[in-house]
């Protein structure tokens, strides 16, 4: 049994090569780490088992390589874990019933170890990812907002993408997966005309936003009290699109943008964040959006290194921070 107090448990699966970073950092600070894909290993070898009663809550997470008293994680980084899909082999009702009882057991289970500290908590970082929670919280902590729509009326957007006199972009309101002709594409922020608008638009609810008239982007990457910032230069308006043709640099977070950063992760209960912003030849930073659980890595070297040294810094503290 691992029963050294300090035990970080990472949660992400085989090929993230970003949790990588951290975890060297954490190797050489000789902090215990216990790296596990819950979606997959519990199919392949790794056993979880937890006894609730009055007063009592204990487990034990068995791996090929270790057991680890679930009572003694110091912390837990919830990174990219793969989704509960249920053990292969099986009908499809059977795995669809298999991988629920995973996502509400496993993963509850894993949700909620006594005493121990998370990186982001699930039900937080899922709180945290609806976009209209998002722009309320925006608002309330006093970040400038562009005008958003959000509505399945065909009408209602018509007459908003008329108003706006820089322009109108549409985003989906969640990330779904999506397929053409049986391969992955993705669904870019892109720029969306009046007569572009049909009544397919009542098919579900469409985001539309004014279109900043930026004069460049920036990534905010806060870990609790540390942030930094990377200014973007693309010739894209969605800089996702072809990273291989965007330019980064750091740059300076106002202080105004610091204090409305940490009071919107305290409000979402989070300890990490990555806020966009689109930023105006005055220099307004407007919010677009903040992906509590956002890639890091591909910023520059001084600023990822900074990054991985903030949440093994987190990790490492645990519950006495």
């Amino acid at each position: 049994m691992d029963g050294r107090r300090g035990s970080v448990l990472v949660l992400t699966n085989l090929s993230d090569v970003t949790t990588d970073i951290v975890l060297r950092v954490l190797a050489a600070r000789r902090v215990p780490v216990v790296r596990l894909d819950p979606g997959t290993d519990l199919h392949t070898g790794a056993s979880l088992s937890a006894t609730y009663g009055t007063g009592v809550q204990r487990g034990v997470l068995r791996t090929p390589s270790r057991d680890l008293d679930l009572a003694r994680v110091r912390s837990v980084w919830v990174r990219r874990p793969s989704p509960y899909e249920g053990p292969p082999g099986l009908e499809e009702r059977d795995r669809r019933f298999a991988a629920e009882q995973d996502l509400w057991g496993v993963g509850g289970v894993l949700a909620s170890l006594p005493g121990a500290y998370y990186v982001n908590r699930p039900w937080n970082n899922r709180a945290a990812e609806h976009k209209p929670a998002q722009l309320a919280a925006a608002q309330r902590f006093g970040f400038p907002v562009p005008d958003t729509l959000i509505t399945n009326v065909a009408d209602r957007a018509r007459e908003f993408v008329a108003r706006q006199s820089n322009g109108t972009v549409y985003k989906p309101v969640w990330n779904t997966p999506y397929r053409v002709a049986g391969r992955p594409h993705s669904v870019w922020v892109r720029e969306v005309r009046e007569r572009e608008i049909t009544d397919a638009v009542a098919v579900c609810p469409h985001l539309f936003q004014a279109r900043v008239d930026k004069a460049f982007d920036v990534r905010v990457t806060a870990v609790g009290h540390r942030v930094s910032g990377v200014r973007i230069d693309s010739p894209d308006l969605d800089w996702r699109r072809r990273q291989d043709l965007m330019r980064c640099e750091p740059v300076a977070v106002p202080d105004a943008v610091r204090t409305s950063v940490h009071s919107y992760l305290t409000h979402f209960r989070l300890v990490y964040g990555a806020f966009d912003f689109a930023v105006t030849q005055d220099g307004a930073w407007y919010f677009l959006e903040c992906n509590p659980n956002g890639q890091w890595a591909w910023q520059p070297p001084g600023i990822t290194d900074a990054v991985a040294h903030a949440l093994a810094d987190q990790l490492e503290k645990g519950s006495d921070t």
